[in-house]
């Protein structure tokens, strides 16, 4: 008697774990066991290789995005000799500073929400390749050795650099928005300044506050743990692209998805879905409505196309150059623009 539900039961449990993968990712041969990084909060969605460990069925950042494709996107290794010691190196620069592992272990927090590894059409994976390029698009533009020692002078080599800067070059800024002192809600701290650190820079008290708030890392009391730890320094970029600078705006990554659904206004403001309108949502008046010629707008867009195609993704993908750029836009919220 016992047998006979012994064998439904199995049956039945067989099935459920079926059901945790997509059936096109699903090899009978491999019994799914549990994966770390998925994008899931179900760590059984994963197929087992014959070696080693599962792959995520909804995929992950480090399949999409690989050591050598990143060490040629985000490294100055991977195109000139690291600089020598020298009294003309800014001391902003931190070539060793940035790593693979650090921003994969950033990701991995952010998996479970889509980063990376949003799915359309099918099961498209270039999607999820394409949000990666984006974003380190944007700090590529931010971060970049992109000027070239020269004779005590600098170059500036568009695109062709890495991650570099890990902090704002000038530090005497505090960036403390006195308004924060006379409320319990993010005032500054003594002595503390709020320059642009990490590889998509925040600046302000109130942006290290939201960020201490939603990270449960004391930021506002002490933004220098950025400045000395990769992984945390991606994390706080991840969060800014995953999280609305204002409660009526959208982010970043629903934006360029496609999850965010543009108003009638925003039709009116010439704001819709794509790459162009990220620029829109973390800068503002600062890049967007400035016309075509606008250098930061038009240096964002380089870094992008040319990671779409080292991440292996064609960059014809990316779309018509209106979806590109926010030329025209009108500026979301031009008053609170995360950058100075």
């Amino acid at each position: 008697m016992e047998y006979k539900w012994i064998v439904p039961f199995t049956l039945l449990a067989f099935i459920l774990v079926l059901v945790n993968c997509d059936s096109s990712y699903y090899r009978r041969r491999y019994v799914p066991k549990p994966c770390t990084l998925c994008n899931t909060h179900n760590d059984l969605c994963c197929m087992l290789m014959e070696e080693g460990e599962g792959i995520c069925c909804k995929g992950s950042v480090s399949q999409n995005v690989q050591h050598a494709k990143f060490i040629s996107m985000g490294s100055l290794r991977a195109n000139r000799p690291a600089f020598e010691p020298s009294k003309n190196k800014p001391s902003s620069w931190s070539i060793e500073f940035w790593n693979y592992k650090s921003f994969i272990t950033a990701a991995a927090q952010y998996q479970p929400s889509g980063f990376g590894t949003t799915y359309k059409d099918g099961g498209n994976v270039s999607l999820g390749k394409m949000e990666v390029a984006a974003l380190l698009a944007h700090i590529g533009s931010k971060v970049t050795c992109d000027n070239e020692e020269n004779g005590g002078s600098y170059i500036y080599r568009p695109v062709t650099c890495g991650l570099c800067n890990y902090k704002e070059k000038n530090t005497n800024i505090t960036y403390c928005d006195e308004r924060y002192n006379f409320t319990d809600i993010y005032p500054c701290a003594p002595g503390v300044a709020y320059y642009g650190r990490g590889a998509l820079p925040i600046y302000w008290n109130y942006n290290y506050g939201e960020a201490t708030k939603d990270l449960n890392v004391d930021l506002l009391n002490h933004p220098e743990y950025i400045e000395k730890n990769a992984t945390l320094a991606f994390l706080v970029a991840i969060w800014r692209w995953m999280t609305p600078v204002t409660k009526n705006q959208p982010s970043a990554h629903d934006v360029f998805i496609g999850n965010w659904k543009p108003t009638k206004n925003d039709n009116l403001a010439k704001r819709v879905s794509g790459f162009g309108t990220t620029m829109n949502v973390l800068y503002g008046h600062l890049v967007c409505g400035k016309g075509s010629n606008e250098t930061s707008m038009n240096k964002i867009i380089d870094y992008y196309l040319r990671y779409l195609d080292l991440i292996g993704v064609n960059s014809s993908k990316a779309g018509p150059r209106e979806l590109l750029s926010c030329t025209d836009q009108v500026p979301f919220n031009p008053s609170v623009a995360q950058s100075p």
